[in-house]
């Protein structure tokens, strides 16, 4: 069998995969050559990442298709397990790469010396999460999610502490429940279809007779209330600020990707699924999915007013970009203007990795009698928060210089783009939502004026909370500068660079959104491609 294109497909999750299996073996003590097998190794699945992404773009994998698929085992769909790699996959694979480096390379400045097997856990936690972006049937998406929780568990309680012991617990018993939801609702549309592959289960879903109709619909609500839970939608996100802001910088860092794995679930099945296409199930969940989203903003952005501490505040408004994606799908799904979902795709972007910044950039701000840890200080005492110890503080580095002015520029570019200012990208992604609702917001109009009202209030509460913030981190400090070392503050820089760059390549990678959600919402392609996935066996020649 030749090597050819599609292999590189698998490539995102094996990489990780056998970098936490081989650092297993080194001892604790070993703590450079792990960082050092673990920044390799997740520089390199970027690499690819980013290739896959370049061959979605184009006909590279099929000669016909902008689809790539690797039949595992070389069984072909349905029967096989199934990787798809597409233009949305693509995406949040790249996204993954690029917010794992930077965290990674945050741990090396002594986040990772805080317990046992952080490097490990972190690879495991790269390939649930790319996992669960590539696969093609339920079963497998429910394996990478379950791969991707149990890594999550140990970094959000690696380090101790009472306020991860708590906020780890209230994360385990959730998603643990949500875990038993999915499994259910598996369960339950395998029962009523015979299948578990997404392609197969967008041919069969319009044919579907009416007495299986309501199996089938049960157990879609089943599996996506577990992926709602993981995507922080209200009422079921009271878990998520707590959780968030108790785990250590780099983990919080990367779990602002974690509730996109819910939201593209979501999309993707809706679309896939419950397009157009599919009769009497079409558009199922929809207005279920919108209600959510704007509850969800709501709640963020209350929850931003009310907060003290900076990492509250950035955990809310992780619920502040989950609910905006999600409103924005729901309303494409009814058929609202297209637009909506590039724009609000280009904004998961942008707010996923301003969210990624700030979360890195708490400690060094926290750091010193002169900053926020002021404001922190009821938050710490209620929640039992103890003060960093020496086994706890940064290893020794090379300070930066102008360390109050490298941290607020920083700090500003993420202020600017999580209000959705101009003129960094989170401007661009909010402009889009508002010109697409207020052109095609007639069939919901009273929806579509509450998005938009609480698209512009979520960033006014963004603004007000971060700038008083500031105003107490960067004008009232007294005495001495807090020592930041070049390993916390290149991390942030380097995120920082990306949104620079979502910004001055806008119109390319808002061209690339829009294919994306042409793409999603042509099912057909997807799955006449998936289901027509040549065996390499039969491109050979073979039997």
């Amino acid at each position: 069998m030749t090597l050819g294109p599609e292999h590189l497909i698998i490539a995102p999750i094996l990489i990780p995969f056998f970098a936490g299996a081989l650092l297993l073996v080194y001892d604790e003590r070993q703590r450079r050559a792990k960082l050092t097998i673990g920044l390799i190794a997740i520089a390199a699945t970027l690499l690819v990442s980013v290739e896959l992404l370049v061959r979605s773009k184009t006909s590279a994998f099929t000669g016909n298709s902008e689809i790539g698929f690797y039949l595992l085992g070389d069984w072909a769909a349905p029967y096989g397990i199934t990787l798809v790699v597409d233009r949305l996959s693509a995406m949040m694979l790249v996204l993954t790469g690029l917010l794992a480096l930077p965290a990674l390379l945050y741990a090396a400045a002594g986040w990772h010396r805080q317990g046992q097997h952080f490097h490990s856990m972190f690879q495991f936690l790269v390939m649930g999460l790319n996992g669960a972006f590539l696969t093609g049937d339920l079963f497998n998406l429910f394996v990478f999610f379950e791969v991707l929780l149990a890594a999550s568990y140990g970094l959000l309680l690696h380090g101790g502490g009472a306020l991860r012991v708590l906020g780890g617990l209230h994360y385990i018993a959730i998603n643990l429940t949500g875990s038993l939801l999915f499994l259910i609702g598996v369960s339950l549309v395998y029962g009523a279809t015979g299948t578990l592959n997404m392609a197969q289960l967008s041919m069969l879903v319009p044919a579907l007779p009416e007495a299986r109709l309501p199996l089938f619909q049960a157990g879609a609500a089943f599996m996506a209330l577990a992926f709602l839970i993981k995507s922080g939608i209200w009422p079921m996100s009271f878990w998520l600020p707590t959780a968030y802001m108790a785990g250590a910088a780099p983990v919080a860092a990367m779990f602002a990707i974690m509730t996109k794995v819910g939201v593209y679930v979501i999309l993707r099945l809706s679309f896939l699924i419950f397009g157009t296409g599919a009769a009497a199930s079409a558009g199922f969940g929809a207005e279920v999915v919108i209600l959510g989203g704007l509850a969800t903003i709501a709640f963020g952005l209350l929850g931003v007013l009310a907060s003290q501490g900076l990492g509250r505040i950035a955990a809310h408004l992780v619920l502040v970009s989950s609910g905006t994606v999600l409103a924005a799908g729901g309303f494409v799904m009814m058929g609202a203007e297209p637009q909506i979902l590039s724009a609000a795709l280009f904004y998961l972007v942008s707010s996923t990795l301003a969210i990624s910044a700030l979360f890195l950039l708490i400690e060094p701000m926290s750091r010193e009698d002169g900053s926020i840890a002021s404001m922190l200080a009821l938050t710490a005492d209620a929640y039992g928060l103890d003060e960093q110890d020496e086994e706890t503080a940064p290893e020794v580095g090379l300070a930066i210089p102008g360390t109050l002015t490298v941290l607020g520029l920083a700090f500003g570019a993420c202020v600017i783009a999580l209000a959705g200012l101009p003129p960094l990208s989170g401007f661009l992604g909010k402009l889009g939502m508002l010109q697409g609702l207020l052109s095609e917001g007639a069939a919901t109009p009273g929806l579509s004026w509450a998005f938009v009202i609480l698209l512009i209030l979520s960033g006014f509460a963004t603004l007000l909370s971060l700038g008083r913030v500031g105003i107490q981190t960067f004008w009232a400090t007294e005495g001495e500068p807090p020592r930041v070392l070049a390993l916390e503050i290149v991390p942030v820089v380097v995120l920082i660079a990306m949104l620079l760059a979502l910004t001055v390549k806008a119109d390319v990678t808002l061209r690339y959104m829009r294919d994306v959600g042409e793409a999603l919402q042509q099912s057909s392609i997807y799955a006449e491609g998936v289901l027509g996935a040549p065996r390499a066996t039969e491109e050979e020649g073979g039997p």
